[in-house]
């Protein structure tokens, strides 16, 4: 059994290294690792149970570095517990290529569970996987047998993540939803880089907690002995539970410890000196790993490495001859998207038109009915965004087994939670709230971006077609804030059909998020025996319709409710060769490479319109120096859609006053 006086030297290593780290790459912060080495290594070595061999172990336990600015420390507790971080990758910290970034990244280390820096998402994306967790428990879990989920998720963070607003959304949902296997272990050292947090943040942070309905602990975070005391109390809660840790940033240094100074900065080769006499470290050698420690880790790792095993031989039997839970295991684990899928999603009659935000309601009624991994949930608005499952019940504290999520009004906490449930591992989650509103969901959708998951946002009530509302409800911006995000795919679909082929490009994507702007407002439903395939939209644009046949005199490019209103106007002059192209994606277009793109736009053809209700910002780089651009540049207004379309020039008329100033 492990002494609280090893677990003591393994911390003042873990700050050996991590000090080493951040002075080799003469940038960092030694401070968090510092100070929370002690609660770290208490963790890592007697309760989280991970796998360095095994690093997906299905049951295993999630650790969340929520300050991803502590992350030697995260580097240096992954190299201990035998992940594939080496000596030479903590040398490399913070340099180009390595395994080792200045904040954690999902893609580039093994071990690291969550993209995190961004102060507070690390928080929400734990509640996210102790969602998730939970979920799987309903799903797998029987009576009377031996759980095959079983773990818990733990998140360390500080007073940052504490100011931060999504950390109030995120731990209010976790409360209301009692998510138990969720515990926090909270750097209470009082100071941030400008100084004393008394300044700017002097809540009562357990009271605050307790308000929520979670179980709030505390203990010294510089004993051993004292942090496995509150972590074994955490593990009996049957609420989330956060642990107050206190502790000193950059415990240790003589000069240092307890000042601002410790946080953002390396200490110097004289400070770590006097660090490491006083941590009994020896004060020249650097990144130092003694056996002693190496064994204790070494042991740890042998033992999960075993449970991990025993683990995965325990769900093999469980689900042997039971066709439907293993049927069920296995499409959470791939999630597959069956052949065949296209034909059940044509559901639109051409002579009924229908708002793009209600076809995606029925279309998302039927892929539930096939994706059993696909999950998901609304900021307070699933009557207007129609993303409820009607088939399932709700997810909720006394039972987990359903499909739709509650997550209140909290859209930034809604996006980073969903990134904490894809990040888990096991469902395909959408959200959904206003497009106006996504606005409040971008920093996660960004992480979400970084980390290449499918996160799917639904985003409706796109345009000034809002009407009454008026401009804070009408976006303008946003499309063009999200497409100049790398990785999002935005999706515009022009009416109910391109909405069904978008929605199944975006439950198929596996490498980066989906936005779909969809429409309040009736649309036309095109008549697909009339005009090319819907399901050349996930192709991002295609020719919908043009007068003649080869090159066109003049191309029209237009996405969503527009693409109706440039059809009539191309329609309106037979006598000129018009290609009218929808244009949903400008991403999925970009990745169909050089030659489909040259056979949708040809080079020849310099006269183009983009024609959006959005910004123009970014069209001129398909309309081309010749081009032209009919956009929203400007706010909205409280008005009918209809005295708005002719105010702000989004009519046929007024695209046609553009096609014959550009025509011969």
């Amino acid at each position: 059994m492990i002494t609280y006086e090893e677990i003591a030297s393994a911390a003042n290593v873990l700050r050996g290294l991590a000090m080493d780290q951040v002075q080799a790459a003469k940038s960092g912060h030694p401070g968090l690792p510092m100070g929370m080495a002690t609660v770290a290594a208490t963790l890592w070595l007697k309760h989280l149970r991970v796998s360095g061999v095994d690093p997906k172990w299905h049951d295993r336990d999630r650790f969340v570095l929520s300050g991803g600015h502590g992350s030697a420390l995260l580097y240096a507790l992954l190299h201990e517990a035998g992940f594939p971080v080496s000596i030479d990758d903590l040398k490399a910290f913070r340099q180009w290529g390595s395994r080792t970034p200045g904040h954690p990244e999902l893609t580039r280390t093994v071990g690291v569970e969550v993209t995190t820096g961004p102060l507070g998402q690390g928080f929400a994306n734990g509640v996210g996987m102790a969602l998730s967790e939970a979920m799987m428990e309903a799903r797998f879990n029987k009576p009377g047998e031996a759980p095959l989920f079983d773990h818990r998720v733990y998140v360390m963070c500080g007073d940052g993540d504490m100011e931060e607003g999504i950390s109030h959304e995120a731990a209010s949902f976790a409360g209301a939803h009692r998510l138990s296997r969720l515990v926090v272990l909270y750097d209470d050292n009082g100071i941030s880089i400008e100084g004393n947090v008394a300044d700017a943040f002097r809540d009562d942070t357990a009271a605050r907690f307790k308000a929520y309905g979670w179980r709030v602990l505390k203990c010294d975070g510089l004993d051993p002995a004292s942090v496995d005391a509150a972590l074994k109390r955490a593990r009996k809660s049957d609420r989330p539970t956060l642990v107050i840790c206190r502790t000193v940033i950059g415990y240790g240094s003589p000069n240092r410890a307890g000042t601002a100074k410790a946080h953002g900065e390396p200490l110097g080769e004289d400070e770590i000196r006097l660090a490491k006499e006083k941590l009994g470290l020896p004060p020249e050698e650097k990144f130092y790993d003694p056996e002693s420690v190496r064994a204790l880790w070494a042991d740890r790792a042998k033992a999960m490495h075993r449970a991990a095993i025993k683990s995965a031989r325990q769900l093999r039997k469980a689900l042997e001859g039971e066709s439907e839970r293993a049927n069920l295991f296995d499409a959470l684990s791939r999630k597959p998207v069956p052949e065949g899928l296209e034909g059940k999603l044509q559901l639109f009659d051409p002579a009924k038109p229908v708002a793009t935000r209600a076809a995606s309601g029925k279309v998302l009624q039927a892929l539930a009915a096939e994706l059993p991994f696909l999950v998901g949930g609304s900021a307070d608005l699933a009557p207007s965004n129609k993303t409820w499952l009607d088939a399932y019940p709700a997810v909720c504290a006394d039972d987990f087994s359903g499909r739709n999520i509650h997550y209140g009004v909290r859209e930034l906490g809604m996006a980073a939670i969903q990134n904490g449930i894809i990040a888990d591992g096991w469902f395909l989650p959408y959200t959904a709230t206003f497009a106006v509103f996504s606005d409040y969901m971008k920093p996660a959708l960004r992480i979400a971006a970084i980390s290449e998951m499918p996160a799917i946002a639904v985003l409706t009530h796109d345009s000034y077609a809002v009407g009454e509302d008026g401009a804070t409800h009408e976006p303008v911006e946003q499309l063009a804030s999200l497409r100049a995000t790398p990785g999002i795919a935005v999706l515009r679909p022009a009416d109910a059909t391109e909405t069904a082929a978008l929605w199944l490009a975006a439950v198929s994507r596996r490498t980066g998020p989906s936005a779909l702007f969809l429409s309040r407002q009736n649309l036309p439903v095109f008549d697909r025996t009339a005009l090319p395939p819907a399901s050349l939209a996930a192709r991002g644009a295609y020719t919908l319709w043009q007068n003649g046949v080869g090159v066109p005199d003049l191309v029209v490019m237009a996405s969503g409710s527009e693409v109706a209103i440039a059809l009539e106007a191309a329609k309106a002059r037979p006598d000129k060769a018009i290609r009218v192209v929808s244009m949903p994606s400008w991403e999925l277009f970009e990745e169909q490479g050089e030659d489909y793109v040259a056979e949708v736009l040809p080079p020849s053809c310099r006269r183009r319109i983009a024609f959006e209700a959005g910004s123009s910002l970014g069209w001129e780089k398909w309309v081309g120096p010749e081009g032209a651009i009919l956009a929203l540049d400007h706010f909205g207004e409280s008005a009918p859609a209809g005295v708005l379309a002719e105010k702000f020039g989004f009519t046929a008329a007024a695209l046609l006053e553009k096609i014959d100033e550009m025509l011969p």
